[in-house]
């Protein structure tokens, strides 16, 4: 997947806990969990704004492009 999820480093940079973070925006921790890890196929508008509130951070401090390599044919 080129959408790389970088939840895991705001939360060090923060020094947060998942737990705490699903405290304050109302994720189950299983579900930050899972878009921790890069396992989430979406992620609602409303849950990223409150991630952002709650590490006082942009969108792209935790969403990342990057441009998977081509195939050879």
């Amino acid at each position: 997947m080129a959408i790389i999820i970088n939840l895991d480093v705001m939360l060090a940079k923060r020094k947060m806990k998942l737990n705490e973070l699903s405290s304050l925006v109302g994720v189950t921790v299983s579900n930050l969990s899972i878009l921790k890890s890069g396992r989430a196929k979406s992620i609602r508008l409303s849950t990223l704004d409150a991630i952002c509130d709650a590490l006082k951070c942009q969108p792209g401090n935790i969403l990342e492009f990057q441009k998977e390599p081509e195939k050879e044919e």
